[in-house]
């Protein structure tokens, strides 16, 4: 009987528990504790590993629902013995993991005591692993939840093997059966994947490394993962995180007695390791769709719940937007180009790490139709349609004709901020100055000059005027169809960059992509978007303003059911109004312009052609009302041996004197919407409403300042076509040739020519730094181009 409260004792002591009390209640909480552990410990079985390890693949589709691929999610295995594995590799795990190892009894108690103390809470179980209880983990028990209830049965079934089996035969199956990226699961596919060499082979460095890549292979493989996580996994960072965790093995290691040091002082530095690309299933184009659609579902996670880690335990169906057949026509198009004009071996100087990128997306939807992202994405490692670095030149001048529609250009006489009805929307009759070497204006008629005092003088395609002396007038549609610079690079002025900035933006170009607006030559195009993301900002145009994010995902399911389901979402960027009108202009620019390569036989087409500076990459956007494309040409060297990598020139490059948007890009354009058109009947582009008020119509130039006022008549001291040496160059983008001209000398983009000015976009055409995720739009692919835009496709953005 228990005597509590305590008869024999009064006040405060009556509710002191005895001595007795206390021990008998402690003995009967362990003695249950025992006793519950003993009937857990002989109810629980070791399950089958042949049962458990089952390998599972993702299985991708094409939009028509046939099979693409299947992989991603795959147990890429090849079973070792124990001896097959070297004494460094498990020296290293064992250090880096489970000093203990050798002689514990399977668990770590202070581990499971952090993991209980976790869940208390309310946080996830994990932790607190033995290699044994990973290795029972990954290859016997089948649910790999965090629940209590799967870590106690985890921990009991842990014990029992512990107790069962010898330490060799443990860490040879955890060896084995670990999962080390790349889709290599064991040690004898991750030494293939990683050195190209059997795990027998690897030395002590090579060990460490693997070592710490089972940490987590998204963020410790040193050539990145950026298609997952543009900046947090970009190869720098990886390299950076790998190469700390390598060392800390190997001091572990040393201290442990399990490595010499002499042995140690050989691996300062990372090994090399091999571009994570073998499997044959994702050569050609495969592998770009595959790494799109993976970085839309892991960068949409809060919509598709669904993780990288959880991608790569496989399992999933993904049903993807890309059409198999537009696919396949995209690739061949470039293809026919590459054999026809591009001579490496001709003309080793010129026609060298050229490339090609491309995306088409449906305007209706948003869905990504088709992408050109290389070669093969078993040699060439970035993928060219999501990739940012290429500055898009003239495509750039549509959202400066844009923004002048939409909000106007500003009034000289008010404050540089100007409310909407203190602005003038413009018509597309409007007058502009088609001068070449315009000297550029404020919106207020006073001369723009840099921080140095330096005037920009506007240089046109092949330093040609448009339009007659002495005012030099053209109206837009002219301006565009001739791509002249100093028209669209003074509307913009007058309509103010930020605006200029903000039609790119709610078109569906990525702000990340941008370059800054401190400069008047962003009007023409010193940013990089990727290809995806201009075909989709065209798309908004031929939708009549409805923007649509690209996306390459429409639905994924698991032996659950469907877990994600792809919502479309328009926003009204543009009124039908500004964006028929913009689409009305760059007809013109197709049907007797710069872009007369890109015509369609009985199809009503829209678009624009651009050349960038040093003629180091060139372009050409344009679709039909059922699909906008965007393609891309540039040099760039795939080789990460070369230091200082930067895009290269086009001059020579395929035979031609320059390679410009209405060359190669209008015609692989052209090639590619043929075929991926057909059978699909011709529509026309709505009639433009009638839009704004003609402005800069006056016969003769105003006696006091406007903002299309020309240069002035005769300056003391003429400006130099060369600028002195002290005067920085902008970067500044030039428009094209005229069509079938291609060896015109067309705008030398030094944009500024004279005192000019220097540009924040660089000589180098958005060179990009490193392997990329992109600076900027999250990133980083191996030319460091950027971040596939976005993420996109990659994220909600991308």
């Amino acid at each position: 009987m228990i005597d509590y409260p305590r008869h024999d004792k009064y006040g405060w002591r009556r509710w002191m528990p005895s001595w007795r009390l206390v021990s008998g209640l402690c003995i009967a909480f362990f003695g249950g504790l025992v006793a519950v552990a003993g009937i857990g410990y002989a109810m629980v079985d070791v399950p089958n590993v042949a049962l458990t390890a089952k390998a599972q693949n993702n299985v991708y589709y094409w939009a028509d629902g046939s099979q693409m691929v299947a992989t991603g999610g795959e147990r890429n295995r090849q079973i070792v013995n124990l001896s097959q594995i070297p004494k460094a590799m498990q020296n290293a795990v064992i250090a880096q993991e489970n000093k203990t190892f050798r002689d514990d009894s399977g668990i770590d108690p202070k581990g499971i005591a952090r993991a209980v103390f976790n869940m208390a809470r309310g946080g996830e179980t994990q932790g607190g692993s033995t290699i044994t209880q990973q290795y029972v983990k990954n290859a016997m028990l089948d649910d790999q939840s965090q629940t209590i209830s799967r870590k106690f049965k985890e921990i009991f079934v842990s014990i029992k093997v512990g107790a069962t089996e010898d330490k060799d035969t443990i860490l040879e199956g955890y060896l084995n059966s670990a999962y080390y990226g790349r889709g290599a699961y064991g040690i004898q596919a991750a030494a293939r994947a990683y050195f190209n060499k059997d795990a027998i082979e690897m030395n002590e460095g090579e060990c460490a490394l693997l070592a710490a890549v089972l940490k987590g292979a998204t963020y410790y493989d040193p050539n990145g993962t950026p298609s997952i996580d543009p900046v947090g996994a970009s190869p720098a960072a990886n390299k950076k995180r790998a190469l700390a965790q390598m060392q800390d093995t190997l001091d572990k290691m040393v201290e442990y007695n399990l490595l010499d040091a002499e042995t140690r002082a050989k691996y300062p530095k990372l090994p090399k390791v091999q571009n994570p690309r073998s499997n044959t299933a994702l050569s050609g184009q495969i592998g770009y769709l595959v790494d799109l659609a993976k970085a839309y579902i892991v960068n949409n996670s809060e919509e598709t719940g669904i993780t990288s880690s959880k991608l790569e335990q496989g399992g999933y169906s993904i049903y993807t937007t890309f059409d198999k057949k537009k696919v396949q026509e995209l690739e061949k198009s470039v293809q026919r180009v590459y054999k026809a004009k591009i001579k490496p071996e001709e003309r080793p100087d010129t026609d060298t790490h050229v490339q090609f990128g491309g995306a088409s997306v449906d305007p209706a939807t948003g869905a990504i139709k088709a992408i050109y992202g290389g070669v093969d994405a078993t040699k060439h490692f970035t993928n060219n349609a999501d990739a940012t670095g290429a500055q898009v030149g003239s495509t750039f001048k549509p959202y400066v004709l844009a923004a002048a529609m939409k909000w106007g250009v500003r009034d000289p006489d008010l404050d540089e901020v100007q409310a909407q009805d203190e602005r003038t929307i413009v018509s597309p009759k409007s007058l502009y100055n088609g001068k070449n070497k315009l000297k550029i204006k404020n919106y207020d008629g006073s001369i723009w000059r840099n921080e140095k005092g330096e005037e920009w003088l506007q240089v046109n395609d092949g330093d040609e005027s448009y339009g007659s002396p002495p005012d030099y007038k053209i109206d837009l549609r002219e301006a565009m169809r001739e791509s002249v610079n100093s028209s669209f690079v003074q509307l913009g002025m007058d309509v103010g960059l930020d605006k200029v900035k903000e039609a790119a933006i709610d078109s569906g170009v990525l702000e990340s992509s941008l370059a800054g607006t401190n400069y008047p030559s962003f009007s023409i195009g010193t940013s990089n978007p990727s290809a995806i993301r201009m075909a989709g900002s065209y798309a908004t145009f031929a939708a009549s303003g409805k923007q649509r994010d690209p996306f390459s995902v429409k639905k994924v399911t698991s032996k659950e059911g469907t877990v994600f389901t792809h919502k479309t979402e328009t926003k009204q960027a543009f009124t039908a109004q500004v964006a028929d009108n913009v689409t009305d202009i760059l007809k013109t620019v197709v049907e007797e312009g710069t872009g007369t390569n890109a015509q369609l036989p009985g199809r009503e087409v829209a678009g624009k052609t651009g050349t960038t500076d040093g003629n180091k990459s060139a372009w050409f956007v344009g679709y039909t009302p059922q699909l906008s494309t965007a393609i891309s040409m540039f040099r760039y060297p795939d080789d990460e041996s070369i230091k200082n990598r930067q895009f290269l020139e086009m001059f020579g490059t395929g035979g031609e004197k320059k390679i410009h948007g209405a060359s190669f890009p209008s015609q692989i354009w052209a090639d590619y919407m043929q075929d991926a058109l057909k059978g699909q009947a011709p529509k026309s582009f709505p009639t433009p409403e009638p839009i704004g008020e003609v402005v800069n119509d006056e016969p003769t130039p105003s006696p006091t300042p406007t903002p299309t006022e020309t240069e002035s008549e005769t300056p003391s001291a003429p400006p130099s076509s060369t600028p002195p040496p002290t005067i920085p160059t902008p970067t500044q983008p030039t428009n094209t040739c005229r069509p079938f001209d291609f060896n015109c000398d067309d705008d030398d983009d030094s944009g500024g020519n004279g005192p000019g000015g220097g540009d924040d976009g660089g000589q180098d055409g958005g060179v990009p730094t490193s392997p990329t995720p992109t600076q900027t739009d999250g990133g980083g692919n191996n030319r460091g181009q950027g971040n596939n835009n976005g993420g996109l496709f990659g994220g909600p953005g991308g």
